[in-house]
């Protein structure tokens, strides 16, 4: 049986993860996808969901980035 293509709701749920939880889904994923043994089908819902996890953990590390210069400015 295939797994249904990730849904508008399994992709809406990356949202509100922490940047720790999606890297540990994103890790999760890949691990999946390298072992090879999912349908064609469950390789492309998993692909989907790695790249919403991926954009998650770079909109934390870009929010993160953007807090670290501003301290910075303000402290000079």
């Amino acid at each position: 049986m295939s797994t249904p293509k990730a849904t508008p709701t399994d992709l809406q749920d990356v949202a509100s993860l922490s940047y720790e939880q999606a890297r540990e889904q994103l890790v999760s994923v890949v691990n999946q996808l390298e072992a090879g043994s999912s349908t064609l089908e469950e390789s492309l819902a998993l692909w989907e969901r790695g790249e919403a996890l991926a954009k998650k953990c770079e909109e934390w590390l870009d929010g993160a980035k953007a807090r670290l210069d501003a301290a910075r400015a303000a402290s000079d």
